[in-house]
């Protein structure tokens, strides 16, 4: 499907999410904006966009309605609440929850979706906020063939790496592999700089040194830089892996498959959050690193 000019909803003004919707306006497409706050949207609102009191209202009679939110309750109150997506007079063609959420909530939300004769997408995303910024995430997608080409043009103003991983909920469990590896890239990287500090190295030679050879990794070229500054602020909430790791445990478990290494990530992120650094950046496990291992003991 060529790219021509779409009515979109899009609820969720975050780091990431704003970034993702202005490129959509950005492009010439007709955006109806809803938030919790409506402040985090006065960028948008500024540049365009219509503002909805509701994710119902945002969605009304849009080719396409889109979800960047946090957690699933969330995500099931956006579509399927009592103002959500599919309670709109007139409902969206297709809805996409680009978040991270269950995989079984997704097949949910799908089935509700079909009942009202609407499409529906799990195309969560990654690359954190430097990949919303621009433009280059990659976004891995749960549903029918059909839907997807409808809504991938708008996918290609979002990132660089397109893919339908199957059918409704396939999106989401890429997404917990992808979670998987980002997790415990992050415990790898934190104990290594833990390591090279205790060892009584410059850390900061020996990111040199290591982020070009066998061991580079996207954590270690955009996420180590900011530890070593003392930049905790966030791309991606550390709550948000936690939630997301809770999720890939409990969906590899009930797959019958024991995973040491996301056991042990999720206890450290969880353990994050509880010492209060849940809205910091995933490389706040290094702020708290020492903190965060007695917790373990």
């Amino acid at each position: 499907m060529s790219e021509q000019t779409q009515r979109v909803a899009w609820v969720g003004t975050g780091v990431m999410g704003s970034s993702m919707a202005g490129h959509l306006l950005a492009a010439g497409h007709r955006i109806r904006v809803h938030s919790r706050t409506r402040a985090r949207a006065e960028g948008l609102i500024q540049a365009g966009a219509e503002w909805a009191d509701s994710p119902a209202q945002a969605a009304e009679g849009c080719d396409v309605a889109f979800a960047m939110v946090g957690f699933p309750s969330e995500v099931e109150e956006v579509f399927l609440g009592p103002s959500g997506f599919l309670r709109a007079r007139t409902p969206p063609k297709v809805v996409v929850d680009m978040g991270t959420s269950p995989p079984a909530l997704a097949r949910r939300i799908a089935e509700q979706a079909a009942r009202a004769g609407v499409g529906a997408l799990d195309a969560p995303v990654s690359g954190g906020d430097v990949g919303a910024r621009n433009a280059a995430l990659s976004i891995m997608a749960g549903g029918s063939e059909s839907d997807f080409a409808r809504v991938k043009p708008l996918f290609d103003r979002l990132g660089r790496i397109v893919v339908l991983q199957g059918p409704a909920g396939a999106g989401q469990l890429c997404k917990m592999v992808n979670q998987i590896l980002v997790a415990n890239s992050m415990v790898g990287a934190c104990e290594a700089m833990v390591a090279a500090r205790a060892a009584g190295l410059d850390a900061e030679r020996v990111l040199q040194s290591v982020s070009g050879g066998a061991a580079g990794s996207w954590t270690l070229q955009n996420l180590v830089p900011r530890m070593l500054k003392g930049d905790w602020n966030p791309g991606f909430f550390a709550s948000h892996l936690a939630k997301d790791l809770r999720i890939a445990r409990e969906q590899t478990q009930a797959d019958g498959r024991d995973l040491p290494g996301l056991e042990l990530s999720e206890r450290l992120f969880h353990g994050l959050e509880a010492l209060g650094h849940g809205r910091l950046g995933t490389q706040a496990l290094l702020k708290a690193w020492d903190e965060v291992v007695a917790r373990l003991r």
